[in-house]
């Protein structure tokens, strides 16, 4: 019995909205209580800290108009979708990535269209080096990433091994 697309697509679009929900929730949060530009230190080499982002990943793209950003990024999620749709449904790591990354895209786009800015707020850092400000909808995106290309590695090593 194979089962029908909704019951194979329902549980990525339930992590979307859950990933969305969660960013947002945060970022609220960051945006009420945290300081704005002022480290608020939680263990060594890590702190929050409350900024804003004019840019796309670390700040590239700054100074371009909000509508474009928008525009780019809501392409970015459409192409994602693209991809997403016409990956066979067998690649559950590859589709766990794809919910990922435009989990965390709604999620920055969310804040570009209501703010003109994405809210960052996650550093890590020591002494004399900070890793770029990022926010939990940029890790879904990076960590998306990273699930399609181990899926990616997996499904070349089984093609190489069916071949022998």
């Amino acid at each position: 019995m194979t089962s029908s697309p909704l019951s194979r697509v329902g549980p990525m679009l339930t992590l979307v909205a859950v990933a969305v929900g969660l960013d947002q929730a945060i970022k609220w949060l960051v945006e009420t209580r945290l300081p704005f530009h002022e480290p608020v230190p939680v263990l060594p080499m890590f702190s929050l800290y409350r900024t804003w982002n004019e840019g796309i990943a670390f700040s590239f793209l700054r100074g371009v108009p909000d509508t474009a950003l928008v525009l780019l990024t809501a392409l970015v999620i459409v192409f994602v979708v693209y991809l997403w749709r016409n990956t066979p449904p067998s690649r559950m790591i590859a589709h766990l990535g794809y919910a990922l990354i435009i989990g965390g895209a709604v999620g920055n786009l969310i804040d570009r269209a209501v703010y003109g800015h994405v809210v960052d707020y996650i550093q890590f850092h020591t002494d004399a080096w900070s890793f770029a400000i990022f926010n939990l909808a940029d890790s879904f995106i990076s960590i998306g990433a990273g699930l399609i290309v181990l899926d990616e590695l997996i499904s070349a090593i089984r093609a190489r091994k069916s071949r022998k």
